[in-house]
């Protein structure tokens, strides 16, 4: 039996517009109150709550910076972040002029407002804070703030080129994300999807991975997919998303999503 269901966003829960579905919306209020259903995403967590609001579930745990952050009725309960001087050194490898935006909790810092910049607003509707990695690393040093994601974008060959950088001088200290070969979402090695669920069953529920479905699409959720008991790939994922998961499932684009909760629970 199903007791927990837990979603990705980008990719896996939203149309073509990047919006919740009325059908979506639908599918989620009929389900809301027989079982949690947790949001977990690579995004901060103001570029989520908004969805948790209309999809009515803003009562249930958070999971944000894929497993980085963890909240409870808006308490935050777990958080992993990049430590201060090693998001220093990331920052001093960027030889190229890359878009570093850094990340802590609601903090979102964008170096300039450029289109990169621009194409997050629309994707997150939330709004950055524009400050010089240079001068957010003045403002973190007296605590040593730490980092819990750093969203690199750029032209695909530099991106490349820095990926390659950073898996080869920090192996063990950092997962790095490819969700387009414009982007890299850099966050900590020792989080995952899948370690944030463990978190929340030891913490807040009483069961099993085995009693959990899980939705979607890219390289950051394929441990999720693999552990959780119903573990779904919707129709647009990566190849190796597909290969983790128990079924393939719809497009996000055409609600792959709801139809799928439709039929699974013959609401």
């Amino acid at each position: 039996m199903i007791k927990l269901i837990c979603s990705d966003i980008d990719g896996t829960l939203l149309n073509a517009e990047r919006e919740l579905s009325d059908k979506t919306i639908s599918e989620i209020h009929k389900l809301r109150n027989k079982l949690p259903i947790v949001l977990i995403s690579s995004r901060m967590p103001s570029a989520m709550r908004h969805l948790q609001k209309q999809l009515g579930i803003l009562n249930q745990p958070l999971v944000a910076y894929n497993g980085g952050l963890i909240s409870v009725d808006n308490t935050i309960k777990h958080s992993t972040t990049i430590p201060f001087e090693l998001v220093r050194k990331i920052v001093g490898l960027n030889r190229k002029g890359l878009h570093l935006s850094l990340f802590n909790a609601d903090d979102w810092f964008a170096p300039q407002a450029d289109r990169w910049t621009s194409r997050e607003i629309n994707n997150t509707k939330v709004n950055p804070i524009l400050k010089t990695n240079e001068d957010v690393l003045e403002l973190w040093k007296t605590n040593k703030t730490g980092a819990h994601k750093i969203m690199c974008m750029g032209e695909a060959e530099h991106v490349s080129e820095f990926y390659d950088e950073l898996a080869h001088a920090f192996p063990e200290d950092l997962h790095l994300y490819r969700s387009k070969e414009t982007y890299i979402e850099i966050a900590p090695r020792q989080i995952s999807k899948k370690s944030a669920i463990e978190f929340l069953i030891a913490s807040e529920f009483d069961f099993d991975l085995s009693e959990v479905m899980s939705f979607g699409d890219n390289h950051n959720d394929i441990e999720m997919l693999e552990a959780c008991g119903l573990g779904l790939a919707v129709g647009n994922a990566k190849d190796e998303a597909k290969r983790a998961a128990d079924e393939v499932i719809g497009h996000a684009k055409e609600d792959g999503v709801a139809k799928f909760m439709l039929r699974y629970f013959k609401m």
